[in-house]
């Protein structure tokens, strides 16, 4: 079968407020006290978007083939990002075929070596890599998890990532994770809050739903591992990115030091194969948790899966929505996924991507059946201010 080859390849920012999921604005937990590399200075702690984590905003990368489809993906990246996917990466794609996604993304990566490897860079390649298997799922008319081999399971089955644990049981969810709000820098006094708070949350929900403490790469080893032990008391099902995610050896000594029956997890900020083969051959955690657009886009997570899957080890990706769940619904070794309570109190479940994505699915009573909708099964809202900052593709 013929496909159009690619004719433009497009990068967007958005603007205006409340339509960029990544500017959750004021008095949304997610953004209220939590622990983060920066709470060592009071001036920083409060608040996540006081020392930046909102600068750089979303990116939206549209690929266009000859015949007028278009395949397209959300990540984060901002107008740095889109000035990598318009002057640089577009030429590994104008006038090929969209099958070669494999040969893309390698050009993209090693044609990039010398100044990325990992963050900004790799995200930028994980929204074109996202897109461009959009638009072979569109060319093909069938969903994304048919083309990565079919689903494994007749429904995701979600744990949800909020302030409110207690209200995720009651929808259904079947566990909670909680943002750990007090790190080091907080001394003692911060560890027993944190504890406090855990084992008020369990005497809500009671005993066998899941509880975890995202940290957010927050913690030294000596915190992490007295978080650990006294979480253990209270039936912590995970410690999930405690440490800078480049401590690798760190993260080795807490698995070893983790209380029986704890797991230790990571991946988040992770990228690509080589970072996680790291995390997997020095032993680091239970489980990998990497963000399908921020580690490499399908294609990589493709390829860390199948690391994981020879390991044992069970891939839980970070959020992403529709990107990851047409992933999580074809591994054995991801049986659940995660959901991300957008909502400032975590108290109703909304879509992660409004009001940029149209027909984005949620779960109903934590479960949710994908549609056999083309691509990644979800529209571009074309009312949201998109702004392309870099017109004209690399030559």
């Amino acid at each position: 079968m013929a496909f159009p080859v690619i004719r433009d390849v497009r990068a967007y920012v958005v603007r205006g407020g409340g339509a960029d999921y990544h500017d959750q604005g004021d008095g949304h937990w997610i953004d209220d006290h939590i622990a983060t590399p920066m709470s060592r200075y009071p001036e920083y702690r409060q608040s996540r978007q006081s020392f930046g984590i909102n600068v750089l905003g979303t990116l939206v990368v549209e690929i266009e083939a000859a015949d007028g489809t278009i395949g397209f993906a959300v990540t984060t990246g901002g107008e740095p990002a889109c000035y990598l996917v318009e002057r640089h990466f577009s030429r590994f794609l104008i006038g090929r075929s969209p099958v070669e996604v494999e040969k893309i993304w390698d050009q993209m990566y090693f044609g990039s070596q010398y100044y990325g490897r990992k963050g900004l860079v790799v995200n930028a390649i994980s929204g074109v890599d996202l897109a461009l298997w959009d638009l072979l799922g569109k060319l093909r008319q069938e969903p994304v998890y048919h083309l990565l081999g079919g689903a494994v399971r007749d429904e995701l089955t979600f744990y949800a990532t909020g302030a409110r644990p207690d209200l995720a049981k009651e929808m259904g969810f079947i566990g909670g994770k909680m943002p750990l709000h007090h790190g080091p820098a907080e001394g003692e006094e911060g560890l027993r809050k944190n504890i406090e708070e855990l084992a008020t949350m369990r005497e809500r929900v009671g005993e066998d739903f899941w509880l975890m403490f995202d940290c957010w790469m927050s913690l030294d080893l000596n915190y992490a591992t007295k978080l650990a032990h006294k979480a253990h008391e209270y039936g912590l099902k995970w410690i999930e990115e405690a440490l800078s995610p480049d401590d690798y050896w760190g993260y080795a000594d807490l698995k070893k030091k983790a209380p029986t029956g704890m797991l230790v997890t990571t991946g988040e900020h992770e990228a690509t194969r080589w970072g996680f083969r790291m995390l997997m051959e020095m032993d680091c955690c239970d489980i990998i948790q990497p963000d399908v657009g921020w580690c490499g886009g399908v294609t990589e997570l493709t390829k860390i899966a199948n690391m994981a899957d020879s390991r044992g080890i069970m891939v839980i990706p970070h959020g992403s929505s529709v990107y990851s769940y047409h992933f999580v619904i074809t591994r054995h070794n991801s049986p659940f996924a995660e959901f991300l309570m957008m909502a400032p109190k975590a108290d109703k479940v909304v879509p992660m991507f409004h009001p940029q994505l149209l027909g984005e699915p949620v779960p109903v009573n934590g479960k949710l059946k994908l549609s056999d909708k083309p691509g990644f099964g979800v529209e571009l809202n074309r009312e949201v201010a998109l702004h392309r900052p870099y017109v004209g593709n690399a030559k």
